[in-house]
């Protein structure tokens, strides 16, 4: 049989229970090892099943980047129940309907954290008829991994739904995503592919569990042995130092995380020349700062996935330097891709097309069925909603969102394409692109940006810009908003709805 969670995290543990994992937090620091936190997991999880919780039940995991989220996972697989990591910033319309829509019987959280207060929101929640235990970090917890008899894990199918991660819901309400065992540690191998000849290396990840870029940085700690560093909340001069501290090898994030602890490791001189490799996901990637790294011996490459299908296409550390600043790398072994137009139909080779996904690291479906047949072609192609094309050695090129494409006078307006121009000019830190109503044309281009400090901007300046590079007329932003920064949920991706809803 196909390993699960539990069999995998076992085995991780018995060949290697001394891999490190460093919590920096200024309320749970922790500074503790993989045999520990499989050992107390399989505690918590087998006194899980002699509370009541059974095969296939719901574990909500509402915990931070800390030692407790770790050993929850394992409870839960210990047990065969199902996790669902929960994002820590969520309030009770969020967390409420999350809870009600999958039906979680357990809830972990803290009880206070960065001011929130986890009991007063799980309260204005309103009905949780699932919802028979709430435990919070503190004496509750403590009791359920303290030492006892470990029973025998409970017996699940590795094509069983294993995790339940939830979209970030940036435009609707959250959609449940789907994954199993077999899938989710396809992901994991294909991240260890990505990191060939750095397997080892100690990661430092910046992002939330409750999403599931996070949840991969955990899992891999769990299932792989990877040395992990975690922070409880985004500090970036606490990143660089962190970075030389523990000579981290590899990291993910966004270009914000990178370009602030850049900024940071110059500011305070932190030496980051361990660090090889970095991963940039959720937004687009000034081809200035690539440069940068490279100069510094560091290869910074994109990749391309979703909560639905974490890895499509990826970059690698030996990628020529035009298609690390351009691409988004190429497909992942066992990952598949079709571009097609509004009817499902395929798209002429080098054609921009939806892009349609299929592979083993791909999720099962929506918790909510209705979802699923908009969001599927027929042969288990899913629909990603993004908008792009191969170049001629096969790296993907990202044209845009359908859904941020700007209909101005009729014509289509990628607020990609527009983005990377917009992050060209030297006092421009941070930008984005949304359509705003216009009487005349329907929509025209409007530019949000937060400036470099120091830097002034009119839109005379954008339109000077956008001409001296040639970019048509149609495409040059016709309205300039200037913020302090750009609305990002916990995993850096930007809100544009709230973007547009600003006047």
């Amino acid at each position: 049989m196909t390993a699960t969670f539990i069999d995998t995290m076992i085995a991780a543990a018995a060949r290697a229970p001394g891999t490190p994992l460093t919590v920096a937090s200024d309320t749970r620091p922790c500074a503790t090892t993989l045999g520990d936190i499989v050992a107390a997991g399989r505690r918590m999880g087998t006194r899980m099943t002699t509370s009541g919780i059974g095969p296939g039940d719901i574990v909500a995991s509402m915990l931070p980047n800390w030692r407790e989220w770790l050993v929850v996972a394992v409870a839960a697989a210990q047990a065969g129940a199902v996790l669902l990591p929960v994002v820590t910033i969520y309030g009770a319309r969020e967390l409420g309907f999350i809870l009600r829509q999958s039906g979680a019987k357990w809830l972990f959280t803290p009880d206070t954290f960065r001011h929130a207060d986890y009991r007063g929101i799980v309260a204005d929640c309103g009905d949780l008829p699932a919802l028979v235990r709430h435990v919070t970090i503190g004496p509750e917890f403590d009791a359920l991994e303290a030492g006892e008899a470990v029973g025998a894990p409970v017996v699940r199918g590795a094509d069983e739904l294993a995790l339940l991660v939830y979209t970030s819901g940036t435009t609707a309400d959250p959609k449940g995503v789907m994954h199993s065992a077999r899938g989710f540690l396809a992901e994991l191998e294909t991240m260890r592919l990505m990191r060939a000849g750095a397997e080892d290396d100690a990661v430092i990840s910046p992002w939330p569990p409750g999403h599931v870029a996070g949840a991969l940085s955990m899992y891999r700690f769990l299932c792989q042995a990877t040395p992990l560093v975690l922070m409880d909340q985004w500090d970036a001069a606490l990143a660089a130092g962190l970075i030389e501290r523990h000579r981290i090898g590899s990291s993910s994030g966004t270009p914000f995380h990178l370009t602030g602890m850049i900024a940071a490791a110059d500011a305070h001189g932190h030496d980051l020349s361990s660090l090889r490799q970095y991963l940039v996901g959720a937004a687009p990637v000034p081809p200035s700062l690539i440069e940068r790294c490279q100069r510094q011996g560091l290869a910074v490459y994109h990749c391309y996935g979703s909560s639905e299908h974490p890895t499509v296409t990826s970059g690698v550390v030996d990628d020529p330097l035009d298609k690390q600043l351009h691409t988004e790398g190429r497909a992942m072994p066992g990952s598949e891709m079709r571009f097609v137009d509004d009817d499902g139909a395929d798209v002429p080779p080098g054609t921009d097309g939806e892009i349609c996904t299929r592979g083993p690291e791909l999720f099962m479906g929506y918790l909510d069925t209705a979802l699923n047949a908009a969001a599927f072609l027929p042969g288990g192609w899913y629909r990603t909603g993004d908008v792009g094309r191969l170049d001629e050695d096969g790296y993907l090129l990202i044209t845009d969102r359908k859904k941020d494409i700007i209909i101005r006078g009729g014509e289509n307006i990628s607020s990609k394409e527009v983005e990377d121009r917009l992050l060209a000019h030297p006092a421009i830190a941070d930008a984005a692109v949304v359509a705003a109503p216009d009487d005349r044309m329907g929509e025209v281009v409007r530019a949000c940006v937060v400036l470099a400090p120091g830097a002034a901007l009119t839109l005379d300046d954008v339109r000077d810009h956008f001409f001296a590079a040639g970019i048509a007329k149609q495409k040059t932003p016709e309205r300039l908003s200037i913020l302090s920064e750009l609305p990002r949920n916990a995993s850096g991706k930007i809100l544009k709805h709230q973007l547009r809803d600003q006047p």
